[in-house]
């Protein structure tokens, strides 16, 4: 259980630039202490820096979710330092160049999944004995429209940023947030006893460097949301999908 007058503490990866920069910087404005997650452990630190300036309560941690000696690291330098942990936002994502899936490699798949799946399990195993002692734990889990298998289905973009009848066809980054929104549902089904709230987001079409900065919305836009989800109040959802529409609670999608 934490101390309620001290600071809620969150961490976030992949958040020395983009959407996590941008999660971080609105959670520290929210009163949050944050963890600020990054592969580049100078590139985090520039980051840190820059949100400290603000007067923003932020550390920034090496974590590359991807090595789990370095995701060890970082749950042992959380619990050292706070004892415990309130939000975690799996926030580092990644995908190959577009392909038909019939011209994906193997390797490709394999790199992205690494990342998107298997990084958010890992960084999430590690941290949920942090979780556990928070007295009201969130996780987040940063997803894609894309990995809608509903939508999909349907050639139909509920963002509403391709035309009707048009849905990309990307094996790697499609069935990776595919395979997290399962992941999602997994987690959440099994903590949803304990009151720690699991859910997945997809913040819109953010202009980043996975999509080479043609998206429509800013990276603090695409915050929103997972901010929102990482500090939900005990009435909050669980196993929900959460897009950007403008509305204050988001606009649920279907898995």
């Amino acid at each position: 259980m934490t101390d309620h007058d001290s600071p809620r503490i969150a961490l976030v990866t992949g958040a020395n630039k983009g959407i996590g920069y941008a999660t971080v910087r609105r959670l520290g404005e929210m009163g949050l202490r944050v963890y600020l997650g990054a592969r580049d452990e100078n590139r985090g630190q520039e980051a840190e820096r820059a949100l400290r300036a603000e007067g923003l309560d932020v550390h920034a941690v090496r974590l590359d979710v991807t090595d789990e000696a370095s995701i060890a690291a970082s749950a042992e330098r959380i619990g050292e330092a706070e004892g415990h942990l309130d939000a975690l936002v799996n926030n580092a994502g990644t995908g190959a160049p577009q392909a038909p899936p019939s011209r994906t490699s193997v390797h490709d798949v394999r790199r992205t999944y690494e990342t998107n799946v298997f990084g958010v399990i890992a960084v999430t195993n590690a941290m949920l004995p942090l979780l556990r002692r928070s007295g009201a734990a969130r996780i987040v889990n940063v997803s894609s429209v894309l990995g809608s298998l509903t939508h999909a289905a349907a050639l139909e973009d509920p963002t509403g940023v391709f035309p009707p009848g048009v849905f990309p066809a990307v094996l790697d980054y499609n069935t990776s947030k595919a395979a997290l929104n399962a992941v999602t549902i997994t987690y959440a089904n099994e903590l949803r006893a304990e009151g720690i709230l699991v859910n997945a987001v997809s913040p819109g079409f953010v202009a980043t460097d996975i999509n080479g900065r043609r998206g429509h919305l800013t990276p603090e836009q695409g915050a929103r949301i997972p901010a929102l989800l990482a500090t939900l109040g005990d009435d909050g959802p669980t196993a929900a999908f959460v897009g950007e529409d403008g509305s204050p609670a988001g606009q649920r999608l279907a898995w």
